[in-house]
Order: C-alpha cells, then sequence, then structure tokens
C-alpha cells in the first residue's frame, strides 16, 4: 500500500485469512509500521482505543483471537486489515524472510534454460556511466539467445557488440525457496526486417512498458548460470 491513511474499516477480510495469518509476522510488520510513523506502544494503544497491556496481548494472540481488536489497530497505523494481516501485495520479494535450514545448489545448463522458459521478465546490467545499471525488461527466447525489444533513445539500447550480463530469477515466498539464473554475453542489433517480424511475433513480445519500441537487442550468451535456494 502507502503512507498515508488507509479506510481500514471497509477492508473486509475472509475468516481463513484470520487463522491463517502468522502472529509473529502481524507483530513485526505492526512494530515496524509504529516505528516508521514514529509512535511508541502506549501511542499506539491509545489510537486504537485499548490498554498498553491489551494491546501486548493481541500481538502475542494474533489476529483470530480479536478481529475488532486488530481492525482498530490497523486503523491507527494507517494500513488496510488485509495489509496489517498479509502484507502488501507489491512489496518486495523477501519479507517471508528464508525458509529451514537454506542451502544453495548450482544448477546445470539444461536446467538454467528449463527455468526462465521461452519468455518473461528479466534484468539486464549496463556497463555505463558514471556507474553500472540495471534496467527490468521482458524478454524472449530464441534459438540459445534472449532478446528484447527498446526505443530509439533508451538507455537499453546498447551499443553493437556491448558486455552485458542478463539475470531472472524467482522467490517462492511462502516455502522460502527460489532460484536465480545469470547470462553474460554481448549485445547485437536485430536489423533484418524479417527477423524484427519473426521477434515481434513471439508470445511474450509484446513490451510491458508500453510505448514505440521497434529496435531489438539480442543477447548472444558466452555463459550461463544459475543457482536454486532450498530448504528443508
Amino acid at each position: 500500500m502507502n503512507d498515508t491513511p488507509d479506510a481500514a474499516h471497509s477492508d473486509a477480510v475472509h475468516p481463513e485469512a484470520l487463522q491463517r495469518a502468522d502472529p509473529a509476522a502481524v507483530a513485526r510488520r505492526v512494530a515496524e509500521r509504529r516505528e516508521r510513523l514514529g509512535l511508541s506502544e502506549d501511542d499506539l494503544a491509545r489510537q486504537a482505543a485499548m490498554a498498553p497491556r491489551y494491546l501486548h496481548h493481541l500481538l502475542e494472540a494474533g489476529p483470530a483471537f480479536d478481529p475488532g481488536g486488530f481492525l482498530r489497530i490497523a486503523a491507527a497505523l494507517g494500513l488496510s486489515r488485509s495489509t496489517l494481516l498479509e502484507g502488501r501485495a507489491d512489496a518486495p520479494p523477501g519479507q517471508g524472510g528464508p525458509g529451514p535450514r537454506p542451502r544453495l545448489l548450482d544448477l546445470t545448463e539444461r536446467e538454467c534454460w528449463d527455468l526462465v522458459g521461452a519468455h518473461g521478465v528479466g534484468r539486464v546490467a549496463l556497463p555505463v556511466q558514471p556507474g553500472p545499471v540495471v534496467y527490468p525488461v521482458n524478454y524472449v527466447v530464441d534459438d540459445g539467445t534472449f532478446a528484447y525489444r527498446t526505443g530509439g533513445h533508451s538507455a537499453a539500447g546498447l551499443p553493437e557488440g556491448t558486455a552485458l550480463s542478463f539475470q531472472i530469477d524467482h522467490i517462492d515466498e511462502y516455502l522460502g525457496r527460489g532460484w536465480s539464473v545469470l547470462a553474460l554475453g554481448t549485445a547485437h542489433h536485430v536489423e533484418d526486417p524479417d527477423e524484427v517480424r519473426r521477434l515481434a511475433d513471439l508470445p511474450g513480445a509484446s513490451p510491458w512498458a508500453g510505448g514505440d519500441r521497434p529496435h531489438w537487442i539480442r543477447i548472444r550468451l558466452d555463459k550461463i548460470t544459475g543457482r536454486r535456494l532450498v530448504s528443508g
């Protein structure tokens, strides 16, 4: 969500969400939000119209113990109740923390290609001045290469032969697992009209950012590696 007060009292939460909510995670979100707003626990209790001791008990017992109490806490924090119970829908990955006994495993080249699929969204890292930059782009896989489209004056429109890296990943917040694939290669302009039309017809080729992006950059790979995070 955002930092402005939300209409928490109008936020409907399914009863199963109350049972599913992790009291420790909810208490952590309450503490983080409270500190961000510069509120003490007593301040929050007062704004939520409850005794400080009862606030402390609620945070230990969890939302299912007193849904109405957590509704008042959410309102005092300027959050919707669903955001308080389940976290922001648009939060960056990694909010759930690691799973039990996490460890990293190397991926084979075939596993890397299987995971990135035929198309998706990745991040291209470019060696520009005054320092490297990273841009998200939606890509297509074509004959052992990655390709993406860009505008005529976009920073992602690199000179022919520029060395770059390209990264795609996925995180399972619930299980604390994920994978990451890193490709190293060089950028090449696709200029043949027939080739441009063929790439544009591939699934996933439409630019997510919209606008006129007629230029295609193909990443010819020198190396592709990956790692998988497992737990349990």
